[in-house]
């Protein structure tokens, strides 16, 4: 891993592979470690130099000194739709990802999000197009109020949770992922990554500074419709954190997109699907003429 100086903060990131570069943007207080590693191996395997990195706020890139909205500032913003304070917005951590490009001397790349960083990648999108060579939306939405929403029993032990220590927080993660993950997930593996995850950066107010950008952002769809770039959202059929109704309105906003949703899947990326998902992301990859391997028919 390595980091670079980029709008104005510090960005850790690291990259793999060679070939068409690929940079993947982290979800909510995710770190650039918790991609799936066999995830990066099949997109590496496909021809793609993999780039993946620290949102600011998450992991080893800059940490805000900004206060962080409480849980009852959230609540009110939430529930009674009370304004919110955000010390940067979505927009801003778009620029991170631009900045980090820039920094590595890359003028245009593929981009793939999922959860926030998929919010994140569609404002790339949108503001920074001439970037952006294809577009992958992962378990995201639009930023309308009117789709992706969590299911309400969802959000409710979310507001209710209380702020971790790094002594619960792996309980914490472990409870919160056995709500939204789906059937294939793994529990004993997970609490393992999590405990690496906590052990490399601890950062719960960033992850609160995050949801402030979230909650605070505009919705995207009027700037999803200008998107022309060839473009895939994925999505679970199962999940409950950010509904379905969320990537079917990315899809119908982005003229000529792909959409994807699997059966098994909830707001996780399930290890039995990584070999389709790579699949996808180099088929809507090679349609923007990038030079990556394509899946052979059997």
């Amino acid at each position: 891993m390595a980091s670079v100086q980029a709008n104005g903060i510090t960005i850790e990131y690291e990259q793999r592979g060679d070939g068409a570069p690929l940079l993947m943007v982290m979800g909510l207080g995710g770190q650039l470690s918790d991609w799936p590693a066999s995830l990066i191996d099949e997109l590496v395997d496909r021809g793609f130099q993999v780039i993946t990195y620290d949102n600011r706020d998450s992991g080893l890139s800059t940490e805000s000194s900004a206060p962080a909205p409480t849980k009852r500032d959230v609540a009110r913003a939430v529930l009674m739709r009370r304004p919110l304070r955000s010390d940067y917005s979505l927009s801003d951590m778009a620029g991170d990802a631009v900045g980090l490009l820039d920094a590595l001397g890359i003028a245009s790349a593929h981009v793939v999000g999922m959860s926030m960083g998929g919010m994140i990648a569609q404002l790339i999108a949108i503001e920074h197009p001439q970037r952006v060579r294809s577009l992958t939306s992962i378990m995201s939405t639009t930023g309308s109020k009117r789709v992706g929403q969590p299911r309400m029993r969802i959000l409710r032990k979310s507001l209710r949770r209380p702020v971790p220590t790094r002594e619960t927080a792996v309980e914490q993660a472990v409870e919160v992922f056995r709500e939204v993950c789906g059937p294939t997930w793994d529990e004993a593996q997970f609490r393992e990554l999590a405990q690496r995850a906590i052990d490399r950066s601890f950062r719960p107010a960033g992850t609160s500074r995050q949801t402030a950008a979230i909650l605070t952002g505009r919705d995207r769809t009027l700037g999803l419709r200008g998107i022309k770039v060839p473009t895939l959202v994925i999505h679970g059929l199962l999940d409950p954190l950010v509904r379905v109704s969320g990537g079917v309105a990315t899809a119908k906003a982005i003229a000529g997109s792909r959409l994807v949703l699997f059966n098994d899947m909830a707001h996780d990326l399930p290890r039995s699907r990584h070999p389709e998902i790579a699949d996808e992301i180099a088929s809507i990859a090679a349609r923007a003429g990038a030079d990556v391997r394509q899946p052979q028919l059997v």
